[in-house]
């Protein structure tokens, strides 16, 4: 597989106050409303192209108003939606789907084959910019038959229907998106999902109404208004002051406060996401003992058990207990010492540090900031001096897509699916647009697994690659996350393991 890195464009992480846009306050809402605080903005409609495509943040957002090809259920375990059945022919060349019959638009129009057809091809076009683009490409010479949907195999990906669930897997309108164009399209969105867009102000709020033609299980509240309150503070506020019902991603000592409050209530799991730092491969990170010594003087336990109040679990590689290819014999010891030892052989010491500089986001995720904070206390004694530099993720997503992050440089990744590929495979391939680290044996480990169609030699070979990146000190995992979600007892809240939060899941108490 050839993937071809991309520019992606960064978006605004404004968030205007939303007392200045008329929102009602919760308390007077009437019932079947429910308002929720979130912590992110949403910068375009269109959840196939952009930024936004592949912000695992988003997605709860989108999968509100849009219907992907084939849903998770929140133990992220697959099932029918407007695909009914998938599957691959006996030799892997075809690939076979069924559409859901009776299913219509937001508009009211009828939901086809056409629509699926045209939603893959559109994303398969590297003119479109779906920055999935090289995963779609690889199925083609579509044919439909009533509602049965085969394709030929371009090149074989083995997680091909995975992507279906996860990032840009979703199914356009054909008809109506050809008659208003994108621009039209980010003025009206429409979708197959539970709720449909009623109002929208960007970098505000979003006002979402119940579908009443929705195919699956009417969502419980008819009307959800979702503030974009990027800043954590701001969140904590709005779950304590009545103002919203549900929030998420506050810290995690706000979280124990308020659910230990009369009237509040909460939920916390281990996502499917995790924390970690690129390393980028310039100046410092060029040289091995370096990265070594960065990966061991890292206290992950202590970082868990102080920071995040135990919540959440220290990983060893891009993979999760949930993950495919976790592998739990790959550990990274926590030896400050033998950090020490390897910066010494450069000729780095406490006295004599090397300097790089690392970037993080500050509240994006609970305590990062503060974490990168930590982690470059532990540096500085073992002879590492490192500047924090503070992005908006935005700015995160354009530097990695350009190649241009810094030597060190943290992020919250995601894999839903928990596919090897969409965790050690996109952050660690070179030619990734997701990658920074670019070292040829690397990209000739990974090579071959992308089509290998025996499943077990994949995942052992994606096994054998954690291992040699955790050898090289290539990435440093950090941990596991798991999710704050804070709401009000009069709302019933079903935490999903991706990440996402959905209203069509909640329920009145």
């Amino acid at each position: 597989m050839t993937i071809n890195r991309r520019e992606l464009l960064g978006y605004s992480a404004a968030a205007l106050g939303v007392a200045a846009v008329g929102l009602p306050n919760i308390s007077q809402a009437a019932a079947g409303e429910l308002t929720i605080a979130y912590n992110v903005n949403l910068p375009s409609w269109d959840p196939t192209t952009g930024p936004s495509a592949v912000n695992p943040t988003i997605q709860g957002l989108y999968q509100s108003v849009f219907d992907q090809f084939i849903p998770q259920k929140p133990d992220l375990s697959f099932a029918p939606g407007l695909l009914t059945e998938w599957g691959w022919n006996d030799d892997r060349t075809k690939i076979m789907m069924t559409v859901r019959e009776g299913v219509k638009w937001h508009d009211g129009s009828p939901f086809t084959p056409e629509d699926v057809v045209w939603s893959l091809q559109r994303a398969g076009d590297e003119k479109t910019g779906n920055p999935i683009q090289f995963v779609w490409k690889n199925v083609g010479n579509f044919k439909i038959d009533g509602n049965k949907i085969t394709g030929d195999v371009v090149q074989f990906d083995p997680v091909y229907f995975k992507w279906m669930s996860f990032l840009t897997g979703y199914i356009m309108p054909k008809a109506y998106y050809e008659k208003v164009g994108a621009e039209g399209f980010e003025k009206a969105p429409i979708g197959t999902g539970p709720y449909m867009v009623e109002k929208f102000e960007r970098n505000a709020f979003l006002r979402l109404k119940a579908n009443p033609n929705y195919w699956g299980d009417k969502p419980a509240f008819e009307n959800v208004t979702i503030k974009f309150v990027t800043d954590a503070a701001s969140r904590v506020a709005e779950i304590e002051s009545g103002s919203s019902q549900v929030t998420l991603e506050i810290p995690y000592e706000e979280y124990d406060r308020l659910i230990a409050k009369d009237g509040l209530a909460g939920s916390i799991k281990n996502v499917s996401d995790i924390g970690m730092i690129f390393f980028n491969d310039i100046e410092a990170m060029l040289d091995k003992n370096v990265r070594q010594a960065a990966v061991m003087a890292v206290d992950k336990e202590l970082l868990v058990k102080r920071l995040l109040r135990g919540y959440g679990q220290p990983i060893a590689t891009l993979e999760t207990p949930e993950y495919t290819a976790f592998d739990a014999s790959i550990k990274v010891e926590h030896n400050p010492e033998k950090a020490k030892e390897l910066l010494a052989a450069s000729g780095y010491s406490p006295e004599k540090p090397v300097k790089f500089t690392i970037q993080t986001t500050k509240g994006f995720k609970p305590k990062d900031y503060e974490m990168i904070q930590a982690i470059v206390g532990m540096w500085r004694k073992v002879g590492i001096e490192a500047t924090i530099e503070v992005y908006e993720i935005a700015k995160h997503y354009e530097l990695r897509a350009a190649d241009k992050l810094a030597p060190a440089a943290f992020y919250n990744w995601g894999n839903a699916i928990g596919d090897p590929t969409t965790s050690t495979g996109f952050a660690m391939y070179g030619p990734s647009p997701h990658s920074v680290w670019d070292s040829q044996d690397l990209i000739d480990m990974i090579n071959p697994l992308w089509g290998e169609k025996d499943e077990a030699k994949r995942i052992a070979g994606w096994k054998a690659v954690d291992k040699y990146i955790a050898e090289q000190a290539y990435v440093l995992p950090l941990m596991q996350y798991a999710q704050p979600i804070v709401h009000a007892k009069g709302v019933n809240v079903v935490q999903h393991i991706s990440g996402a939060l959905l209203p069509a899941l909640m329920t009145p108490a």
